[in-house]
């Protein structure tokens, strides 16, 4: 498996670096990156469509997070510095990409059952650091969505999406590492939500550390790395790229 690691200081073309992950995924190479972004705020299309955009952006630039766009949908995650964000480069060898023959000459699994086997990557990676983690998320998270991890009984951990292309896929998340990422995390995605109008909790914040595992974001890294390596759709082996900052 492709494995990518470190980050570039622009957000711009360290987008770049996970959408050539994301094409090369497409001519049969799978790719795994796990690493802590730029600081920012990174919008949805739904965001993008919301009277209050413009102040939202504005707000998040000036608490030091840039404001970017990504092409998915979903809600504003922010990153504020050791926020780890993942994404695997699932090749679907020409089938179809809503198919569900995880294993053979289709595609790799159903868009569910990526979902599915994400969540438990996650959770399985994150107990085994020690952090007591379930599948699922209290009310009023930032980005919510069906398919998150969240501390046993806690606040949100991580938030999953995927992106499909017709011979790619990408299951991509975000983790909130300690307890002072928490807090950075909880503190602009209140103001930026506010503008948004969405409601939002910054108590439902949760972080790896508060569940009982580390708050070192490299040691976290290699362990979803590993988990994905070693998962449903790696073969054990890696062959690792180290672009711009090792982070």
């Amino acid at each position: 498996m492709r494995v990518l690691r470190g980050a570039d200081d622009d957000p711009d073309a360290d987008r770049e670096r996970t959408a050539g992950l994301l094409a090369a995924a497409g001519d049969g190479t799978p790719g795994i990156r796990v690493w802590t972004p730029p600081r920012q705020v990174a919008f949805g299309r739904r965001d993008a469509r919301a009277d209050g955009f413009a102040r939202a952006k504005r707000i998040a630039a000036d608490r030091g997070f840039r404001p970017i766009e990504r092409d998915v949908g979903g809600r504003a995650v922010a990153y504020a510095g050791d926020t780890l964000a993942f994404a695997h480069a699932i090749p679907l060898n020409g089938g179809d990409p809503a198919g569900s023959d995880p294993a053979g000459g289709g595609s790799r699994g159903s868009i569910a059952e990526r979902y599915d086997r994400a969540v438990e990557t996650v959770i399985g990676s994150f107990r085994g650091l020690g952090a007591d983690v379930a599948a699922g998320e209290p009310p009023a998270s930032f980005c919510s969505g069906d398919h998150s991890v969240r501390v046993a009984g806690g606040g949100k951990v991580s938030g999953i999406a995927q992106r499909v292309r017709a011979e790619a896929a990408l299951v991509a998340g975000c983790v909130v590492v300690s307890p002072a990422d928490a807090r950075a995390v909880a503190g602009v995605s209140e103001a930026v939500y506010d503008a948004l109008g969405v409601r939002f909790d910054p108590e439902t914040v949760g972080s790896v550390a508060t569940a009982g595992g580390p708050d070192n974001p490299n040691r976290i890294a290699r362990a979803l790395e590993d988990a994905f390596v070693d998962g449903p759709w790696g073969d054990g082996s890696r062959r690792v790229e180290r672009v711009g900052a090792d982070r």
